[in-house]
């Protein structure tokens, strides 16, 4: 066993290195692009002095903060639904914030107490400087801290995208915490690294896991030419919402330019990914709670075959949906289709009596 974890280690070592130096490559390549073709553009970018007005859209809830002693740090989150209802904790991706949870802020509100948080280094959050403080047991030890801050012992939790990284790693070492773990787009954490150690297109796909390692390089080609690296994410053919979704309006991008665009936004944000080496291979652990995944079909980040992958470690009821054409941004580009599906996994089996503190 020990001969193994060394040889998994040593071949994540060696996919680092060759991932580090083909995104710096590739990176260069962009660079120099947009320098030839938009000379007196490339790097030009503004910060947004005033948030869009559909921040402070009262129908998606109360803007709060919480200051956690352990920690020392402040978090911010918005709440909806009565006080005393269910817990429903929402823990967003990259590159989002807690705003990328409107439509289940609005959707669930009515059943449960919703929050959305703004996780360590995003938005309205406090965003250490140090790469160490983003390491995996923090990101999990600060749903604990704020589920009972809130006043809960247990949740319903949901996670998208990195969010969804550590609401699985949440349900393996807080198991008593989780009612139930429903996950967008994020395989569990043992799939995604043994799965993209076999498959190169995987590898591929996830070529900015090394790209972010390089320090402030990363933050200056998402910033240039006004964060089009940035819009493009949400709005391109190949990485953004599906030709059948929700579009992000004018104004629903902005909310992300003003977050992003703000001194040390972005580096609090991609400290992620440069702690994340650190903490491979993990040991393969297994989820106790019942499991909803939902997978946009068109994810281009994530291949399909990981979604199925991911039953081995559940030792509980899981269930999966593949939505056809939705993207990696699911719950923006299809939430009516993801609320349905959420509703039908919450009824399933209902607790109410049970789950209620």
């Amino acid at each position: 066993m020990e001969r193994l974890q060394i040889n998994a280690t040593n071949r994540y070592i060696a996919a680092s290195s060759s991932g580090l130096q083909y995104s710096r490559a590739v990176a260069l390549l962009k660079l120099w692009w947009s320098i030839l073709i938009r000379p007196s553009t490339t790097f030009q970018w503004a910060i947004r002095e005033n948030p869009p007005a559909c921040l402070n859209d009262t129908s998606l809830g109360t803007h709060c903060y919480v200051r956690i002693k352990e920690s020392g740090l402040r978090f911010h989150y918005v709440a909806a639904g009565e006080r005393g209802r269910p817990l429903m904790l929402l823990l967003h991706g990259f590159p989002e914030f807690w705003f990328s949870w409107r439509y289940q802020l609005r959707e669930f509100k009515s059943e449960f107490r919703v929050v959305a948080v703004d996780m360590r280094g995003y938005g309205e959050s406090d965003q250490p400087l140090s790469t160490d403080s983003y390491r995996l047991d923090y990101l999990v030890t600060d749903v604990k801290d704020i589920v009972e801050y809130l006043g809960y012992n247990r949740c319903f939790l949901v996670g998208h995208d990195w969010g969804g990284t550590v609401a699985w790693l949440f349900a393996i070492h807080y198991p008593e915490m989780v009612v139930k773990l429903i996950v967008l787009n994020s395989p569990h954490p043992s799939v995604l690294q043994d799965y993209a150690l076999r498959h190169p297109s995987q590898l591929l796909k996830s070529s900015h896991f090394f790209f972010f390692q390089m320090p402030r390089f990363p933050e200056l080609m998402l910033s240039i030419n006004d964060f089009k690296a940035l819009k493009s994410l949400f709005t391109s053919r190949n990485t953004g919402i599906g030709r059948k979704g929700r579009w992000l309006t004018t104004e629903d991008l902005e909310t992300y330019l003003y977050n992003f665009s703000q001194p040390g936004a972005l580096t609090g944000a991609l400290n992620y990914f440069r702690s994340i080496f650190n903490y491979l291979p993990l040991s393969h652990n297994d989820v106790r709670a019942p499991v909803l995944l939902l997978w946009g079909e068109r994810d281009a980040f994530m291949e399909q075959e990981m979604a199925e992958a991911c039953r081995i470690y559940i030792r509980n009821h899981f269930r999966l949906n593949i939505i056809s054409g939705a993207s990696h941004w699911l719950q923006q580009d299809q939430p009516d289709i993801v609320n349905t599906l959420i509703w039908t996994f919450l009824k399933e089996g209902e607790c109410r009596k049970i789950y209620r503190n």
